[in-house]
């Protein structure tokens, strides 16, 4: 497998660790986006959030609760976000969240800010999606 990201659990690719857990690895991302953004990884590929085991991805979250206080020091707050998929915006498929400090002046925005074309839900449109992501 060609992942950038195993390849760094790997030890065949750099990085800056800032913490290593059993079964998860967050470092300063090669590519940030602001000062001290991070990644946070499960050692084991996975290339979507519902493809991981329950260890591995309460491990995964256990070490992004311990690595956003850290973060939050840079700037006083932090963007945590994740792409679950290529239409999403992951560009590389391996799970990673990005955490990511932000503040006022950075001119980011909401993450709806991202969205220019948003829907329109009627009442029944919400309702049928209501009713869909519940019972499946």
């Amino acid at each position: 497998m060609d992942c950038i990201f195993c390849k760094i659990v790997n030890g065949e690719i750099k990085s800056r660790l800032i913490m290593e857990s059993k079964n998860s690895v967050a470092f300063l991302d090669a590519f940030p986006v602001t000062k001290g953004h991070t990644l946070v990884i499960p050692k084991t590929h996975y290339g979507k959030i519902q493809d991981m085991t329950q260890d591995d991805s309460a491990d995964l979250f256990r070490v992004v609760y311990e690595v956003v206080p850290k973060i939050d020091k840079i700037t006083g707050s932090t963007l945590l976000a994740i792409h679950n998929g290529k239409e999403s915006g992951q560009e590389i498929p391996h799970v990673h969240v990005h955490l990511i400090p932000r503040q006022s002046n950075d001119l980011a925005g909401p993450v709806h800010s991202m969205f220019k074309n948003r829907p329109n839900l009627s009442d029944d449109e919400f309702d049928q999606l209501h009713i869909m992501l519940k019972s499946s």
